[in-house]
């Protein structure tokens, strides 16, 4: 028998600071969609249009989530790499944020 394993109220904060952002915002990702279902509908008449906007509509995503994560490391490696007086503590907190990051970068 398997327990589920409780938050307690100390660890609350940390467990919502680990929990990553969303990439985009809901509004985001209807545009997306969206504009991704016009140009799907749009191959049928014209096919080779419809290609170039679906590689066009994918650069623009690759380099949006490039640009979110490139931001989202300058944050993380800003955190630990202060003055020589960064504790232990600070260090183990930017460890679990990287692990954090590091698992959002793997589950794309």
């Amino acid at each position: 028998m398997t327990e589920e394993r409780r938050i307690s109220a100390t660890e609350m904060p940390q467990a919502i600071e680990e929990a990553p952002a969303p990439l985009f915002v809901q509004d985001e990702l209807t545009g997306y969609r969206t504009r991704w279902s016009g140009i799907q509908t749009g191959f049928v008449d014209e096919p080779r249009k419809a290609v170039e906007q679906a590689d066009a509509l994918v650069s623009e995503l690759t380099t949006r989530l490039t640009d979110t994560f490139a931001a989202e490391r300058q944050k993380l490696e800003a955190q630990w790499e202060k003055a020589e007086g960064v504790s232990t503590e600070d260090l183990r907190l930017a460890m679990r944020r990287y692990r954090s990051f590091f698992e959002r970068l793997l589950s794309i």
